[in-house]
């Protein structure tokens, strides 16, 4: 008699186990899931914001912490899945899909896209908050600006529908 025992196979990641990482330091996540460049960002930003809480305005700054820190625990969730679906050989669904492959990301496997509208807008924050720290830059200009962010991020989602329709 020769029964053969089938073993599942294993996904390669645990979406369970990216998100509590996540959630005890971050970036620990991304790092589980083999992206160290996205997970050195995020904690550097993590720390970042750390540093400037007692100094930045209230309670925007310790808000913007709390929204990053749920963000990258359900990034990390999200492309733990997307490279699960990568590693079944299946196609990721489109973005915006329950478990929907980054786009522009280092998931193992992916090619990169994007624009370089993100990276600019880091670089602006950054500066910004550089300049803040030499006090070369009042927070509360800062503060009275934040609608410009809401009409950049329009400008880009115009031009990039633009962009997919004459494509």
């Amino acid at each position: 008699m020769s029964d053969r025992i089938i073993i599942e196979k294993r996904p390669p990641k645990s979406p369970a186990a990216a998100g509590v990482l996540s959630g005890f330091l971050a970036g620990a996540g991304q790092l589980y899931n083999g992206q160290a460049s996205k997970a050195l960002l995020f904690f550097i930003v993590w720390a970042g914001l750390i540093s400037i809480i007692p100094h930045g305005p209230q309670p925007l700054i310790p808000l913007v912490f709390v929204g990053f820190w749920f963000y990258q625990i359900v990034e990390a969730v999200q492309t733990a899945k997307a490279i699960n679906i990568q590693a079944t050989g299946e196609p990721c669904p489109p973005s915006g899909g329950p478990a929907a492959a980054p786009s522009g990301l280092d998931v193992p496997g992916s090619r990169p896209s994007g624009s370089v509208f993100w990276g600019a807008v880091l670089m602006v924050v950054g500066a910004a908050f550089l300049l803040g720290n030499f006090d070369l830059l009042d927070y509360d200009r800062i503060i009275d600006l934040w609608p410009v962010i809401i009409i950049a991020l329009g400008v880009k989602m115009i031009v990039d529908y633009l962009r997919k329709k004459n494509a």
